[in-house]
């Protein structure tokens, strides 16, 4: 026979049930859609010749994207209509959406802003950021001694 310990706080329900859980679970139906920040994720990667921006957008197109540099600073931004519901119908669950966002990103002198580049694919926007000569690192070397 095999002993099993049991902890009496397993099987206690929580004092508040499933209350927080549900607040936070439905915040866009307590406070509206509208007021929950849904901003893409960035990840940025460093390499010796670039840096590279991966921002996540799924179910968006390249032509969604609006990207801008002025003195340094790159916005990536996307304007998209909420698209609208026939006569009758009535969302009763919403798990993802398409919203505008607005991100900016204040680029190092390191870049050559002249060579940005960027593509869309398969849900990601790849941005990469060429680094200028000066900022690139040199190999090692043995320096010979006179």
């Amino acid at each position: 026979m095999t002993h099993v310990k049991v902890s009496p706080f397993l099987t206690r329900k929580p004092a508040f049930g499933n209350f927080l859980d549900d607040f936070f679970t439905n915040m866009t139906e307590v406070i509206g859609s509208d007021f929950v920040n849904n901003v893409p994720a960035v990840n940025v990667i460093s390499t010796q010749d670039a840096y590279k921006m991966e921002l996540a957008a799924p179910g968006l197109e390249k032509g969604d994207f609006d990207l801008n540099i002025e003195k340094n600073l790159l916005t990536i931004s996307v304007e998209k209509e909420k698209t609208e519901l026939a006569e009758g119908e009535k969302i009763t669950r919403r798990e993802f959406g398409y919203n505008t966002f607005k991100r900016s990103f204040r680029l190092p002198k390191t870049v050559k802003t002249e060579d940005i580049s960027a593509k869309y694919k398969n849900g990601v926007l790849h941005i990469t950021l060429p680094k200028k000569e000066e900022a690139k690192e040199l190999p090692a070397r043995k320096v010979k001694i006179a």
